[in-house]
């Protein structure tokens, strides 16, 4: 159970950052810190302004949405006007700097201490005789799986969904059809960024809001995109629960020290031994820059 409560944050984490590399062929290391924002964002809407605990977590991916419209447009649309074919490592640097700049404005506004809350919700629900979980982590498995379907159906039931996935297999093909590429590219980071601040703010009563919490989850998010391939936003729901339930079985096998160690020994073989991940990646001629 730990392993699967693990696996639909993991998921949700991964499937934007999978988003965001599929469609738009960016690197994305500034996506924990939208991960962070929705956490600050989902305490004060529930502390200060006494909003319900779903209303929270969805006033925290309206408000990271926002966030990821209104950075597309400030840095990445320039940056894509003057960048040609150093774009991938243009883009991989500038989300780098957007991290730290990002890390450093919520200490200066918000400060450096911790800002959690003891629980969403009360109580605990038994679901064998020795098993009991918590309502807030069972809550928060159940809102992440939703948002995952409802956005798998919205990218494959929806003209809007189907030309983010268009321009995800060929950019020119979804421009001769009359796709408008600055409107997919807008949509797509700013749906990456709500998505991790869907999970940033289901997981507040676990993980307290501070500025650097967005560390840890990125790098889980990176270690499911890279086992299951690049921009590979379908693996990104099974890689989610392969690593939960691989650390989940380290910890309880092996201690709490080793559940980094087994996911990097696990990534570095699939390094080694398929580069394209377990479900192969067909990115847009990002493996050969």
């Amino acid at each position: 159970m730990s392993g699967l409560l693990r696996g639909g944050i993991y998921i949700l984490m991964a499937v934007g950052l999978s988003l965001v590399f599929g469609v738009m062929n960016i690197p994305n290391f500034a996506h924990g810190e939208f991960y962070m924002v929705g956490a600050f964002f989902a305490f004060f809407s529930f502390t200060m302004f006494g909003l319900s605990p779903i209303i929270a977590i969805l006033a925290a991916g309206l408000g990271t949405l926002i966030l990821g419209v209104l950075l597309e447009k400030i840095i990445f649309v320039p940056l894509r006007k003057k960048s040609k074919d150093e774009w991938v490592m243009n883009s991989f640097l500038v989300t780098i700097g957007l991290s730290i700049a990002l890390i450093n404005i919520a200490t200066a506004i918000w400060g450096s201490n911790f800002k959690g809350i003891p629980s969403y919700w009360e109580g605990s629900i038994k679901l064998f005789s020795s098993v009991n979980i918590s309502i807030d982590r069972f809550v928060g498995f159940v809102v992440a799986i939703a948002v995952v379907i409802v956005f798998w159906l919205f990218l494959n039931k929806t003209k809007i969904g189907l030309s983010i996935r268009a321009v995800a297999q060929n950019e020119r093909g979804a421009m001769l059809v009359g796709i408008k590429l600055s409107s997919v590219y807008t949509l797509t980071f700013a749906l990456s960024c709500m998505l991790a601040g869907i999970a940033g703010a289901c997981l507040l009563s676990i993980n307290p809001a501070y500025p650097n919490m967005g560390v840890a989850p990125l790098y889980k998010s990176w270690f499911v995109v890279i086992l299951v391939g690049m921009g590979n936003i379908g693996g990104s729901i099974a890689g989610g629960l392969i690593v939960g339930m691989l650390e989940a079985f380290s910890f309880y096998f092996l201690g709490s020290g080793w559940q980094d160690v087994v996911s990097l020994s696990a990534i570095i073989l699939i390094l080694v031994f398929k580069p394209a991940g377990i479900f192969g990646s067909s990115v847009k001629g990002v493996w050969g820059k």
